[in-house]
């Protein structure tokens, strides 16, 4: 009886335990509506790529910043001219003709005293009446007043200057200690200059990352090559009503998880980070558990090139020396470090989970299970 008590308890416990004794939560989806992947769980991984971190990869990767002249950049500045937009100020001078010319005053500034371009971009002077100065130099406008005047007064000696830019301006938004907008002069105004002069980068700027958006189109400057490498080509001389953001850093971020002391969440900081580094950030690998074989970086692509979703590298760190290459293996935002654990502490983690069981099912076939109770 003793042997028939055992048998019936190991064929129908499974099944009692099945129903009211499984740990953790339950979602039950049995009353639901499952919607079918077009495609099944060998498709996608075909589309993930895995590479072993070698020095020949970590060099092909690695992306190197020179620093560069922008010669382009120097002849847009070399060429630079301001033109004349509505709302500005100008000033104009007729010499030997102070009747012409409206004196600042000890109680007027220039710009009080100037000649102010309407919204439709013209001006009015005596003797010649409206003159359109919209769209145009400065010289171009004293030339065109001089062979006006030139009806009324003799060999008429012009002189022509803006008082005040208040026609075109930029933008500058984000991460900047002054934010704001600044006015384009007949001084070139390059991208540089421009977060110079709103108090530079605030802290957690993100200054790889700068965008420059244009009409409508979007451009990126990394404020990194240009400052801490010398690319000047990263300058841009700015145009009217262009916005320049400089993005929080809040998404320079990368996840260690796994085997390794103290699992989180780390801010990539200016400098980048590398592989080593987050490691470092997180206490280390779990010497006791990790698997050092099992150093793993997941990435997603985002570039969308071709089918891959997501490109995993390996790091085998048992020798020592292979820290150097993760050293050399720079992080981007997003990337998850994943430490995975040796075998044995799998292992054991299975036994773990079973030996109560084991043991409660031990205890019950000691002392007599009567299924009735149950």
């Amino acid at each position: 009886m003793k042997i028939i008590n055992k048998l019936s308890l190991s064929i129908l416990l499974p099944v009692l335990l099945t129903g009211c004794a499984i740990p953790g939560s339950n979602l039950d989806i049995s009353s639901k509506i499952i919607v079918k992947s077009k495609e099944n769980d060998n498709n996608i991984l075909n589309r993930v790529n895995v590479y072993r971190l070698t020095p020949e990869l970590v060099k092909m990767y690695r992306q190197s910043i020179k620093a560069k002249a922008n010669p382009e950049l120097d002849a847009q500045l070399h060429a630079y001219q301001y033109k004349v937009g509505p709302f500005d100020i100008l000033n104009i001078t007729v010499w030997d003709h102070p009747e012409l010319t409206i004196p600042a005053g000890s109680y007027r500034s220039a710009s009080e005293a100037g000649n102010w371009v309407r919204a439709d971009g013209t001006i009015f002077y005596p003797y010649i009446g409206v003159v359109k100065v919209a769209g145009k130099t400065v010289t171009e406008i004293r030339n065109i007043i001089a062979r006006k005047l030139s009806q009324y007064i003799e060999d008429p000696q012009v002189d022509v200057n803006v008082a005040a830019f208040r026609s075109q301006q930029v933008y500058i938004t984000g991460s900047i200690e002054k934010p704001g907008k600044q006015p384009i002069t007949d001084i070139p105004l390059t991208l540089l200059d421009a977060i110079n002069q709103a108090g530079g980068l605030s802290k957690d700027a993100d200054w790889r990352n700068v965008t420059l958006t244009r009409n409508g189109q979007l451009e990126h400057s990394s404020m990194y090559a240009l400052i801490q490498k010398g690319d000047i080509t990263q300058n841009i001389l700015l145009k009217a009503n262009d916005i320049v953001h400089v993005p929080n850093n809040d998404g320079q971020k990368v996840f260690v998880m796994g085997e390794v002391k103290d699992p989180q969440t780390l801010r990539i900081d200016r400098a980048g980070m590398s592989l080593t580094e987050a490691l470092s950030g997180v206490g280390g690998i779990n010497q006791l558990q990790a698997d050092a074989t099992g150093v793993f970086v997941i990435r997603a692509d985002k570039d969308k090139k071709d089918d891959r979703v997501a490109s995993i590298y390996q790091l085998d760190i048992k020798d020592a020396t292979a820290m150097v290459i993760g050293t050399e293996f720079d992080l981007k935002p997003y990337d998850i470090v994943y430490v995975t654990a040796a075998p044995i502490v799998r292992w054991n983690r299975v036994i773990a989970q079973i030996l109560p069981t084991l043991t409660g099912i031990n205890e019950l076939s000691e002392t007599g299970f009567n299924i009735k109770s149950w």
